[in-house]
């Protein structure tokens, strides 16, 4: 049943300007990025690397094909996706999104 308790008018000053200088201190700082990425985009995978990495993999996933080419899943996955229209690869089996594909040439 209680409540907060209400602040004085000198605290309710001294939080406003503390408020205010955090605010200047934000703005007068440049945000610092740690490391930046750049994006990446299947046009920047090499032809090469990515025969290279379906050749080393038994069965093709999702997530093994990303990790074979240090590439995000959402990328691998289009990825996959451009390859199957291609007829490169073959979905043979999997469930719910997770499929299992293999190469046509093998």
């Amino acid at each position: 049943m209680g409540g907060t308790k209400k602040k004085s008018l000198s605290m309710a000053e001294k939080a406003q300007i503390i408020a205010q200088r955090k605010q200047e201190k934000q703005k007068k700082e440049a945000p610092k990025s740690k490391k930046e990425k750049r994006p990446f985009y299947l046009s920047a995978l090499n032809e090469k690397d990515v025969e290279k990495a379906l050749k080393d993999l038994k069965a093709i996933t999702t997530y093994s094909l990303a990790k074979a080419l240090d590439v995000n899943a959402s990328l691998a996955n289009s990825l996959i996706k451009s390859l199957e229209s291609k007829n490169i690869i073959k979905k043979i089996g999997g469930y719910s999104g997770h499929y299992i594909y293999k190469s046509v040439s093998s």
